[in-house]
């Protein structure tokens, strides 16, 4: 499929796009590779990107597939938050240069409301979606992770806390922007940084510093309900809540 992918894309007469469940990008790594070094303007679907297939167990949720995807020279990877950073990255991707991969959830997700999706801007890879006046910390999100961050988020603020919460649609997008604009969304001043996203946390630390913290899931997942999944991995926003609260305490 993704070599069938590549040669309509070389063909010319359409941005093609091919879609499958995310953990099998594995075995279209092949094609994906050729792709981007041959700057192919192509689309890449993929569907359950998370621990939260649930029920289908280990080998069938994504948990490193992320990070693989980002590591490929010459390839955007975009992981929308909900319904309408999906269509801010779809007209993004039909503008980029390359390959393009998109990663979407199997489980619902919250659309924002109307001001939050005013602040949408997924060009530059991430954006300040919601913050405090004199913040303390910065709590960086992707995907179905970025409602839990804005669910955290209000319990801390409930208690008097003050953050930033940014969606990062775009990891390797960010990276690769100016210094002034990377200061404008992580101030150097502010080093208290959190990063929430279900895969592998390596990559994060590149964002919230070595002295930041990165939650995540660094095994393979389990076969279960994917809320008792959430339960049992911490990704719930009153134990996200708790690992920021005891990380700005340290």
């Amino acid at each position: 499929m993704g070599l069938a992918g590549n040669g309509m894309a070389l063909f010319g007469t359409a941005i093609p796009y091919t879609s499958t469940v995310a953990v099998f990008s594995d075995y279209m790594k092949p094609a994906i590779r050729l792709a981007a070094i041959q700057k192919l303007h192509e689309l890449y679907i993929f569907t359950h990107d998370s621990f939260y297939v649930g029920e289908d167990g280990p080998t069938h949720e994504p948990i490193e597939q992320l990070a693989m995807l980002r590591s490929i020279p010459d390839m955007t990877v975009f992981r929308p938050a909900e319904a309408h950073e999906v269509a801010h990255c779809w007209a993004a991707a039909l503008k980029k240069q390359g390959p393009v991969a998109m990663m979407m959830t199997r489980q619902d997700l919250r659309p924002f409301d109307a001001d939050l999706a005013a602040k949408i801007d997924v060009t530059r890879g991430a954006y300040v979606l919601s913050e405090d006046a004199g913040f303390e910390a910065v709590i960086l999100a992707s995907g179905s992770e970025v409602n839990l961050a804005l669910d955290a988020a209000a319990i801390l603020r409930s208690e008097g806390r003050k953050v930033r919460i940014v969606s990062v649609p775009s990891l390797e997008t960010f990276l690769r922007q100016d210094a002034a604009f990377r200061e404008s969304i992580l101030p150097n001043a502010c080093r208290k940084r959190i990063s929430i996203e279900a895969g592998t946390t390596p990559m994060w630390y590149a964002l919230v510093g070595l002295d930041g913290l990165a939650i995540g899931l660094d095994h393979f997942g389990a076969s279960a309900p994917y809320k008792k999944l959430a339960q049992e991995f911490g990704f719930t926003p009153e134990a996200v809540a708790d690992k920021v609260r005891a990380y700005l305490q340290a």
